[in-house]
């Protein structure tokens, strides 16, 4: 690979983690980037995704310092990710990416009307969950564990959006749990990549290195912000995403 697209590439991988920490979907910026440079398809999501283990592992540190999470609420989530993850990572190829575009996009505006319709959600003790919050958020869970292993673009997002519209989170705790998830959704589907022969290793060490980089920086300074700016920002790069994958797609 060239130099300059290396300097391209940890560049992008650097800002979107450090921006992504907090509303997820840097892949959906990050993996067209590496198509654009060359990079084949499969290898680019595989290496990504092992990319992704450093972001997490990154990203999560400053929330375990804060404790900003509950573990043992956590640990069901943790389980049912790890089994759907590995499923998810099994089926690359399988969907095309056009596929992927329209489901991301139809998720990333649904998301989008859902935030904005319950704007007390996650910021205000008001409102609280359902009597079926807990299964129906364990469902959807594993639903999109499953994406969250194939390609991951969008997952942390749509989890966020998950967590605090049905399970009752608030944003911080919200943010904080679901960067400990992804470390084992991104773990688990990289050894099935791995397996599989898909990981360039020297390239994944690298943006590996920038994306525990940028989402270490970015959570530290998201463990000091409110539930309302954490809304703020997490809307604001939903509508934007969802307008890009809409336009791509289209």
């Amino acid at each position: 690979m060239a130099l300059y697209a290396l300097i391209i590439l940890v560049a992008v991988f650097f800002l979107t983690s450090l921006i992504g920490v907090v509303t997820g979907s840097n892949s959906l910026i990050a993996v067209p980037v590496m198509f654009q440079l060359g990079i084949d398809p499969k290898v680019a999501v595989a290496t990504n995704m092992f990319g992704l283990v450093f972001m997490s592992i990154g990203g999560t540190i400053p929330f375990v310092r804060q404790k900003k999470m509950e573990h043992d609420k956590l640990s069901p989530f943790v389980l049912i990710t790890v089994i759907s993850s590995t499923l998810g990572a099994l089926l690359v190829g399988v969907l095309s990416s056009d596929s992927i575009k329209l489901i991301v996009s139809a998720a990333m505006i649904f998301v989008a009307l859902f935030t904005l319709v319950r704007h007390k959600t996650g910021v205000s003790d008001e409102v609280q969950p359902g009597r079926f919050a807990l299964p129906v958020t364990y469902v959807l869970t594993f639903i999109l564990g499953i994406y969250g292993g194939l390609f991951s673009g969008g997952y942390v997002t749509m989890l966020t959006a998950v967590l605090v519209g049905i399970y009752g989170m608030r944003y911080g705790e919200a943010v904080a749990s679901t960067k400990l998830i992804n470390v084992f959704s991104s773990l688990i589907a990289t050894i099935v990549f791995m397996w599989q022969g898909l990981v360039d290793y020297k390239l994944g060490l690298i943006i590996g290195a920038a994306m525990f980089a940028g989402a270490y920086v970015g959570a530290h300074y998201a463990t000091k912000l409110n539930d309302v700016w954490l809304r703020r920002i997490f809307l604001t790069t939903v509508l934007l995403l969802a307008a890009k994958t809409l336009y791509d797609f289209i």
